[in-house]
């Protein structure tokens, strides 16, 4: 496809002068380029997690308190004992 693009001139004359150093043509350069960065784009797109939500039945468990996170790094060090919370 032919289209037309602006380039900023120090911009250009890189590309150019790549291009006569690898004996390419300037559009296989700039094609190359567009590639490359298309690319990494995509690759650090983090791709989307899907969350489990819990319908709120169970609720927390007593005794956690989710804004105190030092109560809640003691409730995990004393691992689960159910009949200790109860």
């Amino acid at each position: 496809m032919r289209v037309t693009v602006r380039l900023d001139d120090e911009l250009w004359k890189q590309a150019k002068s790549v291009a006569a150093e690898t004996g390419r043509t300037l559009s296989s350069v700039v094609e190359d380029a567009l590639r490359t960065s298309l690319a990494r784009q995509a690759a650090n797109r983090r791709e989307r997690i899907k969350l489990t939500v819990s319908d709120g039945a169970g609720g927390l468990m007593p005794g956690a308190d989710i804004s105190d996170s030092a109560a809640l790094l003691d409730l995990m060090d004393e691992g689960l004992d159910i009949e200790k919370l109860r």
